[in-house]
């Protein structure tokens, strides 16, 4: 889970940092677009910080379904929104994806409290 966590925030910077940098650049990028990319990479850094502080508790870094459902629930949402918008909407069929990963992810936060 710490591995996880970490490979998420990682993730989640990198992405961000193409965004602020280098996604600009690209032909028909709209400011929706750059805003869809800062979601995605947000909730990269959030997902992956929320496992790092899981995997730190005793009683929560065993949970059997919290840290999978958030870290496919996470990729699901953050993967779907980047490809949506690098592939300029043509991966439509994508779209359903992201409110499913989002649900997934909020599952298993929703776990830990019950």
């Amino acid at each position: 889970m710490w591995r996880t966590g970490t490979l998420f925030v990682a993730a989640g910077m990198v992405a961000g940092a193409f965004g602020a940098h280098g996604l600009r650049r690209r032909p028909n990028i709209t400011e929706e677009s750059l805003h869809a990319w800062g979601t995605a990479t947000s909730y990269a850094i959030y997902n992956g910080l929320g496992l790092l502080l899981i995997s730190l508790h005793p009683r929560f870094s065993k949970h059997r379904f919290a840290a999978p459902a958030i870290a496919v629930g996470g990729t699901a949402f953050s993967a779907s929104i980047i490809a949506l918008v690098l592939s300029r909407e043509r991966l439509k069929a994508l779209g359903p994806v992201t409110p499913l990963g989002g649900m997934v992810m909020i599952a298993g936060y929703i776990s830990l409290a019950l």
